[in-house]
């Protein structure tokens, strides 16, 4: 999964202070830290450099926090995760369309924001593409942010276990010998942030937003 090489906490203080008539920032920080990195890795996979992409995460997020309350009344036009897709190719287009030369057209009406409400046939082999992309980076994405919130709520020293099993690879011995602990908590450990993970990543498909 492609990282950017510049730290998102710029992007996201920036965008939060376009963001100031809306009350919880809170809730905005936390959509920001769960979708950012998705928005991005699907920009820099459709061809975008760094610094379009992180314009797409700024102004896709933009388009939820404008449009959010009337698809929250409205459930009828599709999933979250299939409005957000569009919203993201709408504005991944947008800058495709700004690169001299561009002859691209724009999806949808107002760069996308009075279509929002339209889920377009894929047909194109391109669409297609990032559509599966989008599926790959999405649940991907899930088990990042679980990972994190989780590592964040329980004892380093049983995360840290986890991530040598499980994440690094290390034979569970090897992980026993260089924490100085048994076998058996290194199992115990596994088990319990496993669960945890798991349970992390039910609660943001429920969520969403």
């Amino acid at each position: 999964m492609m990282v950017p090489t510049q730290d998102p906490i710029p992007t996201r203080y920036s965008l939060l202070s376009r963001l100031e008539n809306w009350d919880d920032w809170e809730s905005w920080k936390s959509f920001f830290d769960t979708y950012w990195h998705l928005i991005y890795s699907i920009a820099i996979k459709s061809g975008l450099t760094e610094a379009e992409a992180q314009d797409v995460v700024q102004e896709t997020i933009i388009s939820v926090a404008n449009n959010i309350q009337k698809f929250e009344r409205d459930r009828r036009h599709g999933s979250f995760k299939g409005w957000l897709r569009n919203l993201t190719r709408w504005r991944i287009v947008d800058q495709l369309r700004k690169r001299p030369n561009s002859n691209r057209a724009t999806p949808g009406t107002a760069a996308g924001e009075a279509g929002v409400w339209e889920e377009p046939e894929i047909t194109d082999p391109a669409a297609s593409a990032l559509e599966t992309a989008w599926e790959e980076e999405w649940q991907a994405n899930l088990l990042t942010v679980a990972m994190e919130r989780v590592r964040q709520h329980v004892k380093e020293e049983h995360y840290q276990m986890f991530d040598l099993y499980v994440i690094k690879g290390l034979p569970v011995k090897r992980v026993a010998e260089i924490l100085g602990v048994s076998v058996g908590r290194v199992y115990l450990a596994k088990h319990r942030v496993a669960a945890l993970i798991k349970k992390e990543i039910r609660l943001l498909e429920k969520k969403e937003f």
